[in-house]
């Protein structure tokens, strides 16, 4: 049925147009029988095909043209009312349908010259109303860009206007570190004004001094698009200045850096003061060493003592078997060995000693904490052992190293010692026990712990007994504790105390790894 409507719809205008040429010859035929004009006989057939070329086509034209010719030679030339022709009259016939064909086809062409003339005007005019639609709407587009970027711009300068406010450096800078602005607060800092800044390298005009290597620093920026250390820079008068710089990358729409925000705060003064503080701690924590060595030179005499009347006691008895008649030189030979070997222990201890008071600027270094521990052991347990205290070690044997200053560390672990040792002063009710420990946690941070029997803590001075010049001891300074967690606090580590379920408290302190301490 559909494809039937089609067809009808196609053979339609088919017919019209044929119809049409028919129609115009019969018209052009029944009005020159009509009116007998002899002369216009050949201009109406010329017209009924021109118009039948015109409205219907080539086709219609031609049909127009072969009817014609026809209805001439049957109505006009003799014989009459007959399609035979005299050869006489046969070149008019000839030129009258050539030139039927000629105008035919002239007046298809230039219909059809036309028609496509009219669409393309047409097409033309749809194509302009388009463009101009899409001019318009690029033109309304544009001017929303316009006041976009103009309210941004002005923000931009509303923003500025602030950052010169502040009293912190700010300044951006392209990925090429061109300096693109430069608020008060820099030229305030730095000397440059905002008209000589703008335009020069950054790194160049302040000189600047990294803790790192620039490459390192930027892979970094790229990655988490933040960055932020300590850098040294210079003013315009060549004086230098440490600064807490912070920098922030701007990326554009397709993800790229484009520009970099840096920040910076005035830290030089803090600097100095930091490393003032830093060696009055230092004086204060020898001292306190000093102090602590004070109370041990009984027990320092009494290891020093051994040794010695050793030494002593092995001479005389060299010099009775080398004045025999018959002198023992194997012997004699035993016992200088065993007074080199007591001259070494008491040379150890005098050692240990002269580390411990001597005054020395903090130097860390890779150190093995076990290794520190067992010497502060070896130098207290004749202290620890007169004061009836049995004193035992639990040391980890997979401790990472750790980078510590070792004298100061040392001195942490004295006085957490001899902490433990005089809480148990006067405990009689159960056995003095004094247990040191070493281990992991799951951080990977070493743990150092200190456990007594004494009568432990009050739950109330847990948090006050780091305090300086806190102290329960009635001789006590109260200094001990406050320098051991600067001390630990210095090394990146933490110390805390804790009350024992059963007797006693454990002071206890974290070290971090050497390559994390070392970052």
């Amino acid at each position: 049925m559909a494809e039937s409507d089609t067809f009808a719809q196609r053979a339609s205008p088919i017919a019209l147009r044929y119809g049409l040429a028919v129609s115009s010859v019969g018209v052009a035929l029944i009005f020159v029988l009509l009116l007998r004009p002899d002369v216009l006989i050949a201009p109406v057939f010329f017209l009924a095909i021109m118009l039948s070329a015109w409205f219907g086509g080539m086709g219609p034209g031609l049909l127009a043209a072969l009817l014609s010719t026809l209805a001439i030679d049957y109505f006009f030339l003799p014989p009459l009312q007959s399609l035979k022709f005299d050869l006489h009259h046969a070149p008019h016939l000839v030129v009258f349908f050539l030139s039927a064909l000629l105008v035919s086809s002239w007046s298809a062409v230039r219909r059809r010259a036309e028609t496509l003339l009219r669409r393309a005007r047409d097409e033309m005019d749809v194509e302009v109303q388009e463009r101009t639609a899409d001019l318009r709407q690029s033109n309304q587009q544009l001017q929303a860009e316009v006041a976009e970027r103009k309210q941004a711009e002005d923000a931009m300068r509303e923003q500025a206007s602030l950052l010169n406010l502040t009293h912190d450096t700010v300044f951006a800078r392209g990925m090429n570190d061109v300096i693109t602005y430069w608020n008060r607060g820099a030229e305030e800092l730095y000397g440059w004004t905002s008209g000589e800044a703008v335009g020069q390298v950054t790194h160049d005009i302040l000189q600047t001094g990294f803790p790192a290597p620039l490459n390192e620093i930027m892979e970094q920026l790229t990655r988490t698009d933040r960055w932020e250390g300590p850098l040294v820079h210079t003013r315009r008068d060549g004086t230098h200045v440490r600064v807490a710089s912070r920098w922030a990358l701007q990326r554009n729409q397709q993800g790229q850096p484009v520009a970099i925000l840096e920040t910076n705060n005035d830290i030089t003064e803090r600097n100095r003061a930091e490393e003032a503080l830093q060696k009055v701690q230092s004086d204060l924590a020898h001292v306190t060493r000093v102090m602590t060595m004070g109370e041990l030179v009984a027990s320092i005499a009494h290891e020093v003592n051994q040794p010695l009347g050793a030494i002593v006691a092995n001479g005389h008895a060299c010099v009775r078997l080398l004045s025999r008649d018959d002198p023992s030189i194997e012997k004699s030979l035993e016992v200088i060995q065993r007074m080199i070997k007591d001259g070494m222990r008491a040379s150890e201890v005098i050692k240990r000693i002269r580390e411990l008071l001597h005054k020395t600027p903090p130097e860390k270094a890779p150190l093995n904490i076990n290794e520190a521990i067992q010497e502060v052991v070896a130098l207290v347990s004749g202290d620890v052992l007169r004061s009836k205290v049995e004193l035992k070690t639990e040391l980890a044997t997979d401790l990472p190293p750790v980078v510590g200053d070792r004298i100061q560390l040392q001195q942490v672990i004295l006085n957490l010692i001899l902490n433990g040792k005089d809480a148990m002063s006067s405990i009689q009710s159960h056995p003095r026990e004094l247990l040191i420990t070493s281990r992991k946690n799951n951080s990977g941070e070493a743990v150092v712990a200190v456990r007594d029997s004494g009568a432990g803590l009050d739950p109330e001075q847990v948090g006050q007994i780091f305090e300086p010049f806190f102290t329960t001891k009635a001789e006590g300074m109260g200094l001990g504790l406050s320098i051991s967690r600067t001390i630990v606090e210095a090394h990146g580590g933490t110390l805390w105390a804790t009350p024992n379920e059963d007797n006693g408290a454990t002071i206890q302190f974290t070290l971090q790894p050497g390559s994390r301490s070392e970052s």
